[in-house]
């Protein structure tokens, strides 16, 4: 449905905003990647399947293990060791994922205002936390075991924060409100 009012609202509006000569310059949602970090999955193969569940229930596709690239003595882990799980989305599954995210899992956190426009990364792509995957509606709560913070990065086609923090907005991404002091 967000796909649908992408097309035939949202770009519209955005092209007319940003005065592009083009429709197909206007930014766009390219990709959602979901990243969980998956502690205790060395010692106990357990808790990755399950994790590895959860995450496939959150998105309907089935996650990637990221492996260590190479051994580190100071964190006791060695090359080839589980470390996470990644899943990519892309077009209509990244938007019924970021329809969702928006509209009832950031609502449902506690004391939610609003997220940072501070979180856009060099690329224009935008980063946030949810430090508890109990949020999201199709987590059954008497299967969990373990708390896991889930990082979503949302991938964008534009270079420009100021474009990105446009598109986002119009798609339903809740900004903190900027308080201006009057002096």
């Amino acid at each position: 449905m967000l796909k649908q009012q992408f097309k035939q609202k949202i770009q519209k509006e955005l092209w007319q905003k940003l005065n592009k000569g083009n429709i197909n310059a206007v930014p766009m949602l390219q990709k959602v990647v979901i990243n969980c970090r998956v502690q205790g999955a060395k010692e106990n193969k357990e808790i990755l399947e399950l994790a590895g569940v959860e995450l496939m229930a959150l998105t309907g596709q089935k996650p990637k293990l990221c492996c260590a690239k190479k051994s580190e003595a100071s964190f006791k882990l060695r090359e080839g060791d589980p470390l996470a799980l990644k899943i990519t989305l892309r077009s209509g599954k990244m938007y019924d994922f970021v329809e969702k995210l928006f509209n009832l899992v950031l609502p449902r956190l506690r004391d939610f205002r609003g997220l940072s426009a501070n979180s856009f990364d060099n690329g224009a792509n935008y980063n946030l936390v949810i430090k508890d995957q109990t949020y999201f509606p199709e987590i059954n709560l008497d299967k969990v075991k373990q708390i896991r913070s889930v990082q979503v990065t949302l991938v964008t086609s534009t270079s420009s924060k100021e474009e990105a923090k446009m598109l986002l907005s119009a798609l339903g991404l809740p900004f903190k409100k900027e308080d201006k002091e009057s002096n």
